[in-house]
Protein backbone atom coordinates (compact mmCIF):
# COMPACT_ATOMS: atom_id res chain seq x y z
CA UNK A 1 0.00 0.00 0.00
CA UNK A 2 1.38 3.41 -0.95
CA UNK A 3 1.71 6.14 1.66
CA UNK A 4 -0.32 9.33 1.53
CA UNK A 5 1.34 12.60 0.57
CA UNK A 6 2.71 14.59 3.48
CA UNK A 7 0.84 17.85 4.23
CA UNK A 8 2.70 20.95 3.05
CA UNK A 9 2.70 22.35 6.59
CA UNK A 10 3.71 19.04 8.19
CA UNK A 11 6.45 20.43 10.45
CA UNK A 12 4.22 23.14 11.89
CA UNK A 13 1.32 20.70 12.10
CA UNK A 14 3.36 18.32 14.24
CA UNK A 15 4.60 21.20 16.39
CA UNK A 16 1.02 22.38 16.85
CA UNK A 17 -0.04 18.92 18.00
CA UNK A 18 2.92 18.71 20.38
CA UNK A 19 1.86 22.00 21.98
CA UNK A 20 -1.10 20.18 23.52
CA UNK A 21 1.36 17.87 25.33
CA UNK A 22 -1.15 15.03 25.35
CA UNK A 23 -1.16 11.66 27.05
CA UNK A 24 -3.03 9.83 24.30
CA UNK A 25 -4.15 7.01 26.58
CA UNK A 26 -5.79 9.27 29.14
CA UNK A 27 -8.29 11.09 26.91
CA UNK A 28 -11.05 8.50 26.46
CA UNK A 29 -13.34 9.98 29.12
CA UNK A 30 -13.05 13.44 27.57
CA UNK A 31 -14.40 12.38 24.16
CA UNK A 32 -16.34 9.14 24.68
CA UNK A 33 -19.67 10.98 24.65
CA UNK A 34 -18.81 12.74 21.40
CA UNK A 35 -17.90 9.52 19.56
CA UNK A 36 -21.21 7.99 20.66
CA UNK A 37 -23.05 11.15 19.58
CA UNK A 38 -21.38 11.12 16.14
CA UNK A 39 -22.22 7.45 15.60
CA UNK A 40 -25.85 7.83 16.65
CA UNK A 41 -26.38 11.04 14.71
CA UNK A 42 -25.13 9.50 11.45
CA UNK A 43 -26.57 6.05 12.09
CA UNK A 44 -23.18 4.39 11.90
CA UNK A 45 -21.90 1.56 14.11
CA UNK A 46 -18.41 3.01 14.60
CA UNK A 47 -17.00 6.44 15.37
CA UNK A 48 -13.38 7.32 16.18
CA UNK A 49 -11.38 10.35 17.31
CA UNK A 50 -7.90 9.97 15.81
CA UNK A 51 -4.85 12.15 16.34
CA UNK A 52 -1.94 11.74 13.93
CA UNK A 53 1.67 12.46 14.79
CA UNK A 54 4.78 11.80 12.70
CA UNK A 55 4.53 8.02 12.75
CA UNK A 56 1.33 6.95 14.50
CA UNK A 57 -2.42 7.39 14.41
CA UNK A 58 -3.64 7.51 18.02
CA UNK A 59 -7.28 6.65 18.64
CA UNK A 60 -7.98 8.69 21.77
CA UNK A 61 -11.69 7.79 21.92
CA UNK A 62 -13.86 5.22 20.14
CA UNK A 63 -17.37 3.87 19.85
CA UNK A 64 -18.06 0.42 18.42
CA UNK A 65 -14.43 -0.47 17.72
CA UNK A 66 -11.59 -1.44 20.06
CA UNK A 67 -8.68 0.48 18.58
CA UNK A 68 -5.87 2.38 20.31
CA UNK A 69 -3.30 3.07 17.60
CA UNK A 70 -1.98 2.03 14.21
CA UNK A 71 0.93 2.98 11.97
CA UNK A 72 0.17 6.24 10.21
CA UNK A 73 0.79 4.69 6.78
CA UNK A 74 -1.97 2.12 7.43
CA UNK A 75 -4.61 4.64 8.43
CA UNK A 76 -7.37 6.17 6.35
CA UNK A 77 -7.41 9.41 8.35
CA UNK A 78 -3.94 10.24 7.02
CA UNK A 79 -5.78 11.37 3.86
CA UNK A 80 -8.42 13.32 5.78
CA UNK A 81 -5.84 15.69 7.27
CA UNK A 82 -4.54 16.68 3.82
CA UNK A 83 -7.44 19.04 3.18
CA UNK A 84 -9.97 21.04 5.16
CA UNK A 85 -13.09 19.39 3.75
CA UNK A 86 -14.68 16.01 4.51
CA UNK A 87 -13.14 12.90 3.00
CA UNK A 88 -14.84 9.61 2.21
CA UNK A 89 -14.15 6.16 0.76
CA UNK A 90 -17.24 4.30 -0.47
CA UNK A 91 -15.67 0.83 -0.44
CA UNK A 92 -12.48 0.05 1.43
CA UNK A 93 -12.54 -3.52 0.08
CA UNK A 94 -12.05 -2.39 -3.51
CA UNK A 95 -9.83 0.65 -2.94
CA UNK A 96 -6.30 -0.19 -4.12
CA UNK A 97 -4.82 1.41 -1.03
CA UNK A 98 -6.92 -0.60 1.43
CA UNK A 99 -8.28 -3.72 -0.25
CA UNK A 100 -5.58 -5.85 1.36
CA UNK A 101 -6.05 -4.22 4.76
CA UNK A 102 -8.88 -5.82 6.69
CA UNK A 103 -10.77 -3.40 8.95
CA UNK A 104 -13.38 -5.11 11.11
CA UNK A 105 -15.90 -4.11 13.76
CA UNK A 106 -16.29 -5.70 17.18
CA UNK A 107 -18.31 -8.57 15.71
CA UNK A 108 -15.68 -9.30 13.09
CA UNK A 109 -17.64 -7.83 10.18
CA UNK A 110 -15.44 -6.35 7.47
CA UNK A 111 -15.80 -2.58 7.17
CA UNK A 112 -16.40 -0.94 3.81
CA UNK A 113 -17.41 2.69 4.29
CA UNK A 114 -15.31 5.56 5.69
CA UNK A 115 -16.30 9.19 6.22
CA UNK A 116 -14.13 11.67 8.11
CA UNK A 117 -13.73 15.36 8.85
CA UNK A 118 -10.42 16.94 9.94
CA UNK A 119 -9.80 18.17 13.46
CA UNK A 120 -8.57 21.70 12.77
CA UNK A 121 -6.98 23.67 15.60
CA UNK A 122 -7.46 27.38 16.18
CA UNK A 123 -4.07 27.86 14.52
CA UNK A 124 -5.35 26.23 11.33
CA UNK A 125 -3.57 22.87 11.50
CA UNK A 126 -5.25 19.49 10.95
CA UNK A 127 -3.96 17.38 13.83
CA UNK A 128 -6.31 14.45 13.32
CA UNK A 129 -9.80 13.41 12.24
CA UNK A 130 -13.25 12.50 13.52
CA UNK A 131 -14.51 9.60 11.41
CA UNK A 132 -17.36 7.11 11.15
CA UNK A 133 -17.11 3.60 9.65
CA UNK A 134 -19.73 1.14 8.47
CA UNK A 135 -19.89 -2.33 6.94
CA UNK A 136 -22.13 -1.02 4.19
CA UNK A 137 -21.94 1.90 1.80
CA UNK A 138 -24.15 4.86 2.64
CA UNK A 139 -24.94 8.43 1.68
CA UNK A 140 -24.62 11.26 4.18
CA UNK A 141 -26.69 14.39 3.63
CA UNK A 142 -25.12 17.86 4.01
CA UNK A 143 -26.89 18.58 7.32
CA UNK A 144 -25.31 15.54 8.94
CA UNK A 145 -21.93 16.52 7.52
CA UNK A 146 -22.29 19.90 9.22
CA UNK A 147 -23.31 18.16 12.43
CA UNK A 148 -20.14 16.07 12.27
CA UNK A 149 -18.08 19.23 11.78
CA UNK A 150 -19.72 20.78 14.85
CA UNK A 151 -18.70 17.75 16.90
CA UNK A 152 -15.17 18.00 15.48
CA UNK A 153 -15.02 21.64 16.60
CA UNK A 154 -16.13 20.62 20.08
CA UNK A 155 -13.30 18.09 20.21
CA UNK A 156 -10.82 20.89 19.49
CA UNK A 157 -12.48 23.08 22.12
CA UNK A 158 -12.03 20.36 24.71
CA UNK A 159 -8.41 19.77 23.72
CA UNK A 160 -7.78 23.50 24.06
CA UNK A 161 -9.50 23.53 27.45
CA UNK A 162 -7.26 20.69 28.64
CA UNK A 163 -4.24 22.67 27.50
CA UNK A 164 -5.40 25.78 29.36
CA UNK A 165 -6.14 23.81 32.52
CA UNK A 166 -2.66 22.29 32.42
CA UNK A 167 -1.15 25.75 32.01
CA UNK A 168 -3.19 27.10 34.94
CA UNK A 169 -2.05 24.23 37.15
CA UNK A 170 1.54 25.07 36.26
CA UNK A 171 0.96 28.72 37.09
CA UNK A 172 -0.58 27.76 40.44
CA UNK A 173 2.51 25.74 41.21
CA UNK A 174 4.66 28.72 40.27
CA UNK A 175 2.51 31.00 42.45
CA UNK A 176 3.01 28.64 45.38
CA UNK A 177 6.78 28.79 44.88
CA UNK A 178 6.68 32.58 44.66
CA UNK A 179 4.63 32.74 47.85
CA UNK A 180 7.22 30.67 49.67
CA UNK A 181 10.03 32.83 48.28
CA UNK A 182 8.27 36.05 49.30
CA UNK A 183 7.75 34.70 52.81
CA UNK A 184 11.44 33.82 52.99
CA UNK A 185 12.55 37.21 51.61
CA UNK A 186 10.34 39.14 54.01
CA UNK A 187 11.44 37.13 57.04
CA UNK A 188 15.03 38.41 56.79
CA UNK A 189 14.37 42.18 56.87
CA UNK A 190 11.66 41.83 59.53
CA UNK A 191 13.97 39.72 61.70
CA UNK A 192 16.68 42.34 61.30
CA UNK A 193 14.37 45.20 62.30
CA UNK A 194 13.12 43.32 65.36
CA UNK A 195 16.65 42.34 66.37
CA UNK A 196 18.02 45.88 66.09
CA UNK A 197 15.06 47.34 67.98
CA UNK A 198 15.59 44.76 70.73
CA UNK A 199 19.27 45.71 71.08
CA UNK A 200 18.36 49.39 71.46
CA UNK A 201 15.68 48.50 73.99
CA UNK A 202 17.90 46.23 76.09
CA UNK A 203 20.77 48.74 76.27
CA UNK A 204 18.46 51.47 77.52
CA UNK A 205 20.37 54.47 78.91
CA UNK A 206 23.67 52.84 77.96
CA UNK A 207 23.01 53.57 74.28
CA UNK A 208 25.42 56.04 72.72
CA UNK A 209 24.06 58.50 70.18
CA UNK A 210 26.34 57.36 67.34
CA UNK A 211 25.45 53.71 67.97
CA UNK A 212 21.73 54.51 68.03
CA UNK A 213 22.06 56.43 64.77
CA UNK A 214 23.87 53.48 63.22
CA UNK A 215 21.12 51.12 64.37
CA UNK A 216 18.46 53.47 63.04
CA UNK A 217 20.19 53.55 59.66
CA UNK A 218 20.24 49.76 59.55
CA UNK A 219 16.56 49.66 60.48
CA UNK A 220 15.86 52.18 57.72
CA UNK A 221 17.67 50.00 55.18
CA UNK A 222 15.70 46.94 56.24
CA UNK A 223 12.45 48.90 56.03
CA UNK A 224 13.40 50.20 52.58
CA UNK A 225 14.11 46.64 51.49
CA UNK A 226 10.62 45.63 52.59
CA UNK A 227 9.04 48.54 50.74
CA UNK A 228 10.94 47.66 47.55
CA UNK A 229 9.82 44.05 47.84
CA UNK A 230 6.20 45.15 48.35
CA UNK A 231 6.49 47.50 45.36
CA UNK A 232 7.85 44.70 43.20
CA UNK A 233 4.97 42.43 44.22
CA UNK A 234 2.38 45.14 43.49
CA UNK A 235 3.99 45.97 40.15
CA UNK A 236 4.02 42.31 39.17
CA UNK A 237 0.32 42.03 39.99
CA UNK A 238 -0.48 45.00 37.77
CA UNK A 239 1.47 43.70 34.78
CA UNK A 240 -0.94 42.06 32.39
CA UNK A 241 -0.23 38.90 30.43
CA UNK A 242 3.07 38.36 32.23
CA UNK A 243 3.86 35.34 34.37
CA UNK A 244 6.01 35.62 37.46
CA UNK A 245 9.06 34.59 35.47
CA UNK A 246 8.41 36.92 32.53
CA UNK A 247 9.19 40.46 31.50
CA UNK A 248 8.58 42.50 28.39
CA UNK A 249 10.66 45.34 26.99
CA UNK A 250 8.56 47.94 28.81
CA UNK A 251 8.92 46.35 32.22
CA UNK A 252 12.60 45.59 31.66
CA UNK A 253 13.27 49.21 30.64
CA UNK A 254 11.45 50.42 33.76
CA UNK A 255 13.45 48.10 36.02
CA UNK A 256 16.79 49.10 34.50
CA UNK A 257 16.04 52.80 34.77
CA UNK A 258 14.98 52.49 38.40
CA UNK A 259 18.04 50.43 39.27
CA UNK A 260 20.76 52.36 37.45
CA UNK A 261 19.58 55.96 37.10
CA UNK A 262 20.86 56.77 40.62
CA UNK A 263 24.35 55.57 39.62
CA UNK A 264 24.20 57.65 36.45
CA UNK A 265 23.08 60.79 38.30
CA UNK A 266 25.77 60.34 40.94
CA UNK A 267 28.51 60.19 38.30
CA UNK A 268 26.84 62.66 35.93
CA UNK A 269 26.54 60.07 33.15
CA UNK A 270 23.90 60.22 30.46
CA UNK A 271 22.12 56.86 30.89
CA UNK A 272 19.44 55.86 28.39
CA UNK A 273 17.45 52.69 27.71
CA UNK A 274 15.93 52.36 24.22
CA UNK A 275 13.31 49.78 23.22
CA UNK A 276 11.62 48.79 19.98
CA UNK A 277 8.00 49.99 20.30
CA UNK A 278 6.82 47.31 17.90
CA UNK A 279 7.94 44.51 20.20
CA UNK A 280 7.57 46.16 23.60
CA UNK A 281 4.66 43.96 24.76
CA UNK A 282 6.13 40.56 23.83
CA UNK A 283 6.84 38.54 26.99
CA UNK A 284 10.13 36.74 27.51
CA UNK A 285 11.86 34.91 30.33
CA UNK A 286 13.50 37.13 32.92
CA UNK A 287 15.80 34.30 33.98
CA UNK A 288 19.25 35.74 34.78
CA UNK A 289 18.51 38.90 32.75
CA UNK A 290 19.01 41.47 35.49
CA UNK A 291 22.28 39.82 36.50
CA UNK A 292 23.57 39.91 32.93
CA UNK A 293 22.51 43.43 32.03
CA UNK A 294 23.19 44.78 35.50
CA UNK A 295 26.82 43.64 35.44
CA UNK A 296 27.34 45.21 32.03
CA UNK A 297 25.75 48.52 32.99
CA UNK A 298 27.65 48.73 36.27
CA UNK A 299 30.99 48.03 34.59
CA UNK A 300 30.21 50.50 31.83
CA UNK A 301 29.39 53.26 34.31
CA UNK A 302 32.42 52.48 36.45
CA UNK A 303 34.81 53.01 33.56
CA UNK A 304 33.01 55.82 31.81
CA UNK A 305 34.20 59.30 32.68
CA UNK A 306 31.99 62.06 34.07
CA UNK A 307 29.69 63.55 31.39
CA UNK A 308 30.06 60.32 29.40
CA UNK A 309 27.22 58.14 28.11
CA UNK A 310 25.94 54.60 28.63
CA UNK A 311 23.18 53.34 26.34
CA UNK A 312 21.15 50.13 26.46
CA UNK A 313 19.21 49.02 23.34
CA UNK A 314 16.60 46.28 23.70
CA UNK A 315 14.72 44.45 20.97
CA UNK A 316 13.09 41.12 20.10
CA UNK A 317 13.57 39.40 16.75
CA UNK A 318 10.90 36.76 16.09
CA UNK A 319 10.19 34.08 13.51
CA UNK A 320 7.86 31.08 13.32
CA UNK A 321 9.82 28.74 15.55
CA UNK A 322 11.53 30.98 18.07
CA UNK A 323 12.55 34.51 19.02
CA UNK A 324 15.74 36.15 20.26
CA UNK A 325 16.06 38.86 22.88
CA UNK A 326 18.73 41.29 21.67
CA UNK A 327 20.62 43.40 24.22
CA UNK A 328 23.22 46.00 23.36
CA UNK A 329 25.10 47.90 26.08
CA UNK A 330 27.33 50.69 24.78
CA UNK A 331 29.60 53.14 26.58
CA UNK A 332 32.20 55.74 25.58
CA UNK A 333 34.59 54.81 28.36
CA UNK A 334 38.21 53.69 28.43
CA UNK A 335 37.67 50.52 26.39
CA UNK A 336 39.10 46.99 26.60
CA UNK A 337 42.18 45.55 24.93
CA UNK A 338 41.83 42.81 22.31
CA UNK A 339 43.68 40.31 24.48
CA UNK A 340 41.23 40.99 27.27
CA UNK A 341 38.25 40.55 24.96
CA UNK A 342 39.62 37.23 23.71
CA UNK A 343 40.13 36.06 27.30
CA UNK A 344 36.54 36.99 28.17
CA UNK A 345 35.06 35.24 25.14
CA UNK A 346 37.17 32.14 25.80
CA UNK A 347 35.97 32.03 29.39
CA UNK A 348 39.47 32.54 30.73
CA UNK A 349 38.81 35.68 32.79
CA UNK A 350 38.68 34.72 36.46
CA UNK A 351 40.07 37.84 38.11
CA UNK A 352 41.15 41.36 37.35
CA UNK A 353 44.68 42.42 36.54
CA UNK A 354 44.41 45.90 37.98
CA UNK A 355 45.23 47.80 34.81
CA UNK A 356 43.38 51.00 34.09
CA UNK A 357 40.17 50.50 32.24
CA UNK A 358 40.16 46.75 32.76
CA UNK A 359 39.95 46.36 36.53
CA UNK A 360 36.17 46.09 36.38
CA UNK A 361 36.06 43.62 33.53
CA UNK A 362 37.09 40.56 35.53
CA UNK A 363 34.60 38.64 37.61
CA UNK A 364 31.71 40.73 36.30
CA UNK A 365 32.20 39.78 32.67
CA UNK A 366 33.24 36.23 33.54
CA UNK A 367 29.87 35.90 35.27
CA UNK A 368 28.08 37.50 32.32
CA UNK A 369 29.74 35.08 29.91
CA UNK A 370 28.84 32.12 32.11
CA UNK A 371 25.20 33.18 32.42
CA UNK A 372 24.86 33.79 28.69
CA UNK A 373 26.35 30.37 27.94
CA UNK A 374 23.94 28.74 30.39
CA UNK A 375 21.05 30.31 28.46
CA UNK A 376 22.55 29.13 25.16
CA UNK A 377 23.00 32.73 24.05
CA UNK A 378 25.80 34.56 22.28
CA UNK A 379 28.06 37.44 23.29
CA UNK A 380 29.98 39.79 21.00
CA UNK A 381 32.35 42.50 22.22
CA UNK A 382 33.72 45.36 20.16
CA UNK A 383 35.95 47.98 21.71
CA UNK A 384 38.33 50.80 20.85
CA UNK A 385 40.57 51.79 23.74
CA UNK A 386 39.95 55.37 24.75
CA UNK A 387 36.66 55.49 22.80
CA UNK A 388 34.37 52.89 24.33
CA UNK A 389 32.97 49.37 24.28
CA UNK A 390 29.83 47.70 22.94
CA UNK A 391 28.47 44.41 24.28
CA UNK A 392 25.93 42.66 22.02
CA UNK A 393 23.95 39.74 23.45
CA UNK A 394 21.42 37.44 21.82
CA UNK A 395 19.32 35.18 24.05
CA UNK A 396 17.00 32.58 22.48
CA UNK A 397 13.42 32.56 23.74
CA UNK A 398 10.56 30.12 23.31
CA UNK A 399 7.95 31.20 20.78
CA UNK A 400 4.94 32.89 22.35
CA UNK A 401 1.64 31.91 20.78
CA UNK A 402 -0.73 33.74 23.04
Amino acid sequence: MSSAPIPENELNRILNLSDFDLDYYSLEDNFKDLTRLAAKALGAPISLVNLIDSFTQWTVASHGMDLKQMPREDSVCQYTILKDEAYKIDDLTTDERYKDKIFTDLEGNRLKYYFGVPLTTNDGYNIGALCILDNQTREIDPEKVEFLKIIAKEIINRLTALKVIKSLKYKLEQADQVQKKVAHDIRGPIGGIIGLAQIISEQGDQNKLDEVLEFVQLIQKSGTSLLELADEILTANKAKKLNDNELNLLTLKDKLEKLYNPQAVYKNINFKVNINKKTEDIPFSKDKLLQIIGNLISNAMKFTSENGAVTVDLDIISNIDHSNLLIKVKDNGVGISKDRIDAILNGEVASTNGTQGEAGYGFGLALVKHLIDSLKGTLEITSVQGEGTTFTISLPQKANKN
